[in-house]
């Protein structure tokens, strides 16, 4: 496994959550990430793998809805606050150490795979897609949600369709602006990109 970054990770753990978008402690927000994510889902439960899930908030909001919830994460500490978590809301997880780049399971294993800010840091962008993809089912979905920041970082919506519009598949994007996604007013780039079947 490239543990390149895990211990940046690490160390971010214990705080990660304060961010209103990472703990999804504000009721309105926790609420919002629920109704975009069940717009976007298949009906529970299905098989979801979270990857670069970091300390557990859309998995346990994933599985509180009745879907069957796998975890992917670089970072121990991040998997130890999810573990704690899912056992704080009385919610199963599966969660395992892992590469986002390399995911350690079985192509065909996931009716969807969700993945939030991830793709951004990956230094194989399209070889990383393509595994990811690998990984659905023949009617599984591919839910990316990225952004391009005022910091510079991240990519770019057009960046992100181009990527996935080399597979032959079906590509939805949608615009994530709203304020109650993130707990406060937003001026970057951030959006959805729902790829699945044609």
């Amino acid at each position: 496994m490239n543990d390149g970054g895990s211990a940046i990770w690490d160390a971010h753990a214990a705080t990660f959550d304060e961010q209103p978008d990472h703990g999804l402690r504000d009721p309105a927000v926790r609420t919002a990430w629920a109704s975009l994510l069940n717009s976007v889902l298949p009906v529970p439960s299905a098989s979801v793998v979270d990857i670069g899930c970091g300390t557990g908030s859309l998995a346990v909001l994933l599985a509180e809805t009745g879907h069957r919830v796998h975890g992917l994460d670089a970072s121990s500490a991040m998997l130890d606050v999810a573990r704690r978590k899912a056992a704080e809301r009385g919610v199963a997880l599966s969660l395992v150490r892992g590469d986002a780049s390399w995911p350690p399971f079985a192509a065909g294993s996931f009716d969807v795979v969700l993945v939030r800010h991830v793709l951004w840091a990956m230094t194989e962008p399209q070889a990383t897609v393509v595994r990811w993809i690998d990984l659905l089912r023949p009617d599984g979905r591919l839910v990316m949600i990225e952004g391009h920041w005022a910091t510079g970082a991240g990519l770019t919506a057009a960046q992100c369709t181009s990527l996935m519009q080399r597979h032959d598949r079906q590509v939805e994007l949608l615009p994530l602006n709203a304020a109650g996604l993130w707990g406060k007013d937003i001026t970057d780039e951030r959006y959805l990109l729902l790829s699945r079947p044609r």
